[in-house]
C-alpha cells in the first residue's frame, strides 16, 4: 500500500508540474490571439487578459489527456531512468496489482475533475461570448422551454426574434414575432409573422401583421403583408454558433437543453454526444495514464528512451485525433453517439491493459 501510494503521489505532482507548465504558456498564447483579433477594437490590456482568462479553461480542458500522457511519460522514464521498475519486478511485486490503486485513485479524482471544471468551463466560455459579443456586436440567440429567441442590431436600433420553432438549420422560424428597440424611444415596432425565411440580407416573413407602437392606437392602425421582407445580417452559421456554444452549457443542463432543443425543432446530435463524452472522459483519462506507462517503462539496458518518448507522443497525439473524429462521426449520426463516445476510452483502456500485462511477463 506504501508503494501505491508512493505512486499515485508521483503521478499527481508530475500532472500537477505539467498542466502548470501548459496552463501558463495557453494564457500567454490566448493573449496574443486576443490582441489580434480585437486589434480594429479599442480595447485595454486589462480587457484582453480578461478575455484570455475566460477562454484559457476551454482550451486546456480540451486537452487535458494528453497533459496526463505527458506527466505519466515522465515518471515512466524516471522509473525506468531510476531503475525503480526493475526493483518492483525483483521484489516479487505485481506491477499490474500496484496500479490498481492509482488507477482507482485517478478515476475518482477524474470524476471529480470534470464535475468541477465542466461547469467553470461553460461559465467562463458564456462570459468570454458576452464579452466578446459586446465588442463585436455579435447576434445572440438562446433556445429555451419557450421556443427560439434571436437579437440582431443595426444602425437602426436592436431587433429581438420569438419563434415557436424551428427547423434544423435555423433558417425557417415558425409563429415568429419580431420587436424592433429604437436606440432612444424604446419598442417602436411590433410584427407577427407565420412564417420567416432567412435569406442572404433579408428575413422574408408570410403572411405578416405589423402594429406600429408609436401610434396612439396600433391596433386600430395594423398593417396585414401577405409578404415582407426585413432586412438583417444574420447568417445561419451566426445563429447556429450562437446559441449552439456545447461548452456554455453545463453537464447537469445539457439534458434539459436537448430537450428543449428536440422541441424547438433543432437537432441535438452535438449535444448528446457532448454529453456521453464529458461522462466517459475518465476512463479515457485513466486509459492514456496506463498507456503513457506500459510505453515508457522499460528497463535501462534496453535504452531507446528518446524512440519511446516519441512513441508514447504520437500515440497520445492519435487518440486525440481519434477521439476528435469519432466525434465528428457522432455528430453528424453517421455512428451511434454511445459508440462514438465510449469506444476509443474503452478500446484505450483495454489496449494499456494489455501492453502492461506483457511487460510485465516479458
Amino acid at each position: 500500500m506504501i508503494l501505491a501510494r508512493y505512486l499515485t503521489g508521483r503521478l499527481l505532482r508530475s500532472f500537477a508540474i505539467v498542466a502548470g507548465a501548459f496552463l501558463a504558456m495557453m494564457l500567454l498564447v490566448d493573449m496574443v490571439e486576443q490582441m489580434r483579433r480585437l486589434a480594429e477594437h479599442e480595447v485595454g490590456f486589462g480587457a484582453v487578459l480578461r478575455l484570455a482568462v475566460l477562454n484559457t479553461p476551454e482550451a486546456f480542458y480540451q486537452i487535458t489527456p494528453l497533459i496526463l500522457l505527458l506527466a505519466a511519460m515522465w515518471v515512466g522514464l524516471g522509473w525506468s531512468r531510476s531503475s525503480e521498475f526493475v526493483v518492483i519486478q525483483a521484489s516479487g511485486r505485481s506491477l499490474s496489482r500496484l496500479m490498481v490503486v492509482p488507477v482507482l485513485a485517478l478515476l475518482l479524482t477524474s470524476m471529480g475533475y470534470v464535475a468541477m471544471m465542466n461547469p467553470l468551463v461553460a461559465t467562463a466560455a458564456r462570459e468570454y461570448h458576452r464579452a466578446l459579443a459586446q465588442f463585436r456586436g455579435a447576434t445572440v440567440a438562446v433556445v429555451s422551454g419557450e421556443g427560439l429567441w434571436l437579437r440582431q442590431a443595426d444602425a437602426e436600433g436592436q431587433t429581438v426574434i420569438h419563434a415557436a420553432r424551428t427547423e434544423a438549420t435555423g433558417t425557417q422560424l415558425f409563429d415568429v414575432t419580431f420587436l424592433e428597440f429604437h436606440p432612444t424611444e424604446g419598442l417602436s415596432v411590433r410584427i407577427h409573422a407565420q412564417r420567416a425565411d432567412l435569406r442572404p440580407g433579408h428575413w422574408q416573413l408570410r403572411e405578416a401583421r405589423r402594429w406600429d407602437l408609436a401610434t396612439l392606437n396600433p391596433q386600430a392602425e395594423m398593417q396585414q403583408h401577405p409578404h415582407l421582407g426585413l432586412p438583417t445580417d444574420l447568417t445561419p452559421e451566426q445563429i447556429r454558433d450562437s446559441f449552439a456554444q456545447v461548452r456554455a452549457i453545463p453537464l447537469a443542463q445539457l439534458p434539459g437543453f436537448i430537450a428543449a432543443l428536440e422541441r424547438a425543432g433543432f437537432s441535438a446530435l452535438e449535444h448528446r454526444m457532448r454529453l456521453q463524452m464529458e461522462l466517459a472522459l475518465p476512463v479515457l483519462m485513466v486509459g492514456m495514464m496506463l498507456l503513457a506507462l506500459a510505453l515508457s517503462i522499460h528497463h535501462m539496458r534496453a535504452g531507446r528512451a528518446g524512440l519511446r518518448a516519441l512513441v508514447t507522443i504520437l500515440a497520445g497525439f492519435a487518440l486525440f485525433f481519434l477521439r476528435r473524429f469519432a466525434q465528428v462521426l457522432g455528430e453528424t449520426g453517421q455512428v451511434p453517439v454511445a459508440l462514438a463516445a465510449w469506444g476509443l476510452p474503452v478500446a484505450t483502456f483495454l489496449l494499456a491493459v494489455g501492453l502492461l500485462l506483457n511487460l510485465e511477463e516479458g
